[in-house]
């Protein structure tokens, strides 16, 4: 029978920052990743200042350093018809070694990650291996089964099954963990256009008809996100390519010379923009973290430093409890004690993003119920170095920051 003290399902961000912690303090801990590598194109890139900071504090700061990377101190919208610019997050400006948000492909970080926490001799990680159901006794969760990419099954028993699979998580199929959903009203198109030196740095937003875009500089070429009113994904793709671009270039005109780069809608992805939470996020011998416990929708672009915030608080509360084989559900409780008022407060900001702003502008309206009061607004928080700098930090370290298990800290 195979055994470990601490089964984490799914090898993303959570996932392999938990893994790392938790090996670093003595715990057994078994990831599984149901993909091969770590391999896949427009997942969250931004590496916020809060885990930079994790990262030295864990002895990796220069390593990551040295990883292909682009530096992100702004974030810019729109302000009027005239295409000028606008900085509402100025990152560079707060104190502090890390003051930017680090543009990394996944994979990079996730393969830093895993290879760290390979030299732990109680740390294992298997890719190919998908996690299909709980193993359960007398209620409580006691581990998974488990299916590898080559059709071999078996099962995996833990003291304590850590679920870090996102949104589709196997644990949100749990009734009792009760899963509520807000109103989303728009979808997300993600591909790539060139990018040229003389271009603006950093986040850039722009607002075209019924769509949002934002740009995320990556050096040679922009991350495009363009955000399209819930559900219209086919009837907007059925519509041809040429009039979305064309309406893309409304939105960033600076761009408007290469939109034809986009050959084809292969190269444009979709995603299902969710927001939701579980109201429970553990049972006994289970807990979520991250998108398994909260997918967040894409504003602020702050999802991947929620999850990561969400592992070091788990291996904080956890740790101690694992080396002595006694989680009870008090200990996995603690954990969504701590992480729920960031989570909550965190969705209700986007919530009002989605009603106020996102919404109206993909309606065809204009966001707050006026124009001038939008421009005033804006102008208000460029003008005002505090404004300025509130939205700077939440960016930067969410409303709490986190702290690893000093056992973890080299």
């Amino acid at each position: 029978m195979e055994r470990t003290t601490c089964c984490v399902v799914g090898g993303g961000p959570a996932g392999m920052v938990l893994g790392l912690l938790l090996a670093r303090a003595g715990v057994a801990v078994t990831v599984l990743e149901k993909h091969g590598d770590f391999l896949r194109d427009f997942r969250g890139d931004t590496v916020h200042p809060s885990t930079l900071a994790l990262l030295d504090d864990l002895g990796l700061g220069e390593r990551f350093a040295r990883l292909p990377q682009r530096r992100v101190t702004r974030v810019q919208l729109p302000l009027g018809s005239d295409g000028s610019l606008v900085t509402v997050g100025d990152i560079g400006a707060l104190r502090g070694r890390f003051n930017y948000i680090a543009m990394v492909p996944q994979w990079d970080l996730l393969d830093l990650l895993a290879d760290e926490a390979g030299r732990e001799p109680s740390f294992s990680v298997r890719m190919s291996t998908e996690a299909t159901s709980f193993l359960t006794e007398r209620g409580r969760v006691t581990g998974v089964r488990y299916r590898t990419a080559d059709g071999r099954t078996g099962e995996l028993r833990a003291t304590l099954t850590v679920a870090c699979d996102g949104r589709g998580s196997l644990a949100r199929s749990l009734p009792e963990l009760g899963l509520r959903r807000f109103t989303c009203p728009m979808d997300a198109w993600w591909f790539r256009l060139p990018r040229r030196e003389d271009d603006p740095h950093g986040l850039v937003g722009g607002v075209g008809d019924r769509l949002l875009a934002a740009m995320i500089d990556r050096g040679e070429y922009w991350q495009c996100a363009v955000l399209i009113p819930k559900g219209t994904d086919a009837e907007r793709r059925a519509a041809g390519l040429a009039p979305f671009m064309a309406d893309y270039a409304v939105a960033a005109p600076w761009l408007a010379d290469r939109v034809h780069a986009l050959g084809s809608w292969d190269e444009v992805k979709l995603l299902d923009v969710r927001l939701d939470r579980l109201r429970r996020w553990h049972r006994p011998g289970l807990l979520c973290i991250g998108d398994a416990a909260h997918a967040m929708s894409p504003v602020f672009g702050i999802g991947i430093n929620l999850a990561v915030e969400d592992a070091v608080a788990a291996a904080r509360y956890l740790v101690e409890p694992l080396r002595a084989g006694t989680v009870g559900l008090r200990d996995v409780r603690a954990v969504q004690r701590r992480r729920w008022p960031t989570t909550a407060l965190t969705q209700a900001l986007q919530r009002v993003a989605h009603a106020r702003v996102i919404g109206p502008v993909l309606a065809g309206e204009a966001p707050f119920g006026n124009p001038r009061r939008a421009r005033r607004m804006a102008e208000w928080v460029t003008t005002s170095r505090w404004l300025n700098r509130v939205p700077a930090y939440f960016l930067a370290y969410g409303a709490v920051r986190e702290r690893p298990p000093a056992a973890s800290v080299r």
